[in-house]
């Protein structure tokens, strides 16, 4: 999406996150039911995320099947937002 490389199932520390971009420092978690009743351990993850330097942003499982364009729409929002990472050595002309 713009440009940017997501990896799925990504860990970072002890946490699996469902999609990471590393350059961008983004990660986007797609929560289920179960994390309406677990909203304490949801906090805490995202406070280490943040402490490792990421944004994080969430979105419920019915949002993302009933409303993709929307959740596309408001990723692509937040990377054009957000400053570029560093070039590339390739993009830069010096492999």
């Amino acid at each position: 999406m713009l440009g940017v490389r997501f990896n799925r199932q990504f860990p970072i520390g002890p946490f699996i996150c469902d999609f990471v971009s590393r350059g961008a420092r983004l990660v986007i978690e797609v929560d289920g039911g179960q994390h309406a009743v677990q909203a304490e351990a949801d906090a805490k993850r995202t406070a280490y995320l943040r402490k490792q330097g990421y944004r994080v942003i969430r979105f419920w499982n019915h949002d993302v099947l009933e409303n993709t364009d929307g959740v596309v729409e408001a990723i692509a929002e937040i990377l054009s937002n957000s400053p570029s990472p560093s070039p590339s050595r390739e993009r830069e002309g010096s492999v």
